[in-house]
């Protein structure tokens, strides 16, 4: 019988990492409970912030990375999803605790457009063989409008609400009816998603440009 639901669970896996998007589901189902029940908030910041808050960008990140788990590495899937989890968990306290050292270093002051939007792309450090210096601003704006394009929706409403119309996180949290830490979660998974956008699509500028 173990080593029946093993062979299912080691299929829904396989599945999963071939894009079978019910797999996954099901995968998330059996293992999600035990991830959220064994994550700890602090006291100081269950006001604003929940598992449930933790758990909902956990699956979809769930969603978006799957096809990077190595079924066959050291880590099983309980294992990579609890790192999720907990790297989530640590950049929501890591942005709620910035967020009461005013004035924010990584905040983006909005002045014209173009201005926000350069901010935005140094800030977020991409590193490619073309640095940001030897693009010119109407090609970034192009690179990142069509890498915002490319998230999540919710990914792309956190960036364009917090880092290019500089509204308060109180004020996004409210227009998007999550919690302060949810949005510092998303924030900090959708500067990850477009650090390898950005690199990817800043590199194909740069060879047409060679």
């Amino acid at each position: 019988m173990v080593c029946a639901m093993s062979d299912h669970a080691d299929t829904l896996i396989q599945k999963a990492v071939a894009g079978d998007t019910e797999a996954l589901t099901v995968l998330l189902r059996m293992h999600g409970p035990a991830v959220e029940s064994a994550l700890v908030i602090e006291r100081a910041w269950q006001g604003v912030l929940e598992l449930a808050d933790v758990m909902q960008v956990t699956y979809l990140e769930a969603f978006i990375r799957i096809k990077s788990f190595d079924p066959a590495g050291d880590a099983t899937f309980a294992t990579w999803l609890r790192r999720v989890a907990e790297n989530n968990l640590k950049d929501a306290i890591r942005g709620l605790t910035r967020q009461k050292r005013p004035p924010p270093q990584n905040r983006v002051v909005p002045a014209a457009y173009e201005d926000s939007v350069a901010e935005l792309y140094d800030l977020i450090g991409v590193t490619t063989a073309t640095p940001s210096r030897q693009i010119g601003r109407r090609e970034i704006c192009g690179l990142l409008e069509k890498s915002i394009e490319a998230l999540p929706e919710d990914y792309a409403r956190v960036i364009r609400l917090y880092d290019l119309d500089g509204k308060p996180i109180g004020d996004v949290a409210q227009a998007m009816g999550r919690s302060p830490g949810a949005v510092h979660m998303m924030r900090a998974r959708a500067h990850d998603q477009l650090r390898a956008l950005l690199g990817r699509e800043s590199m194909i500028l740069g060879s047409h440009g060679a």
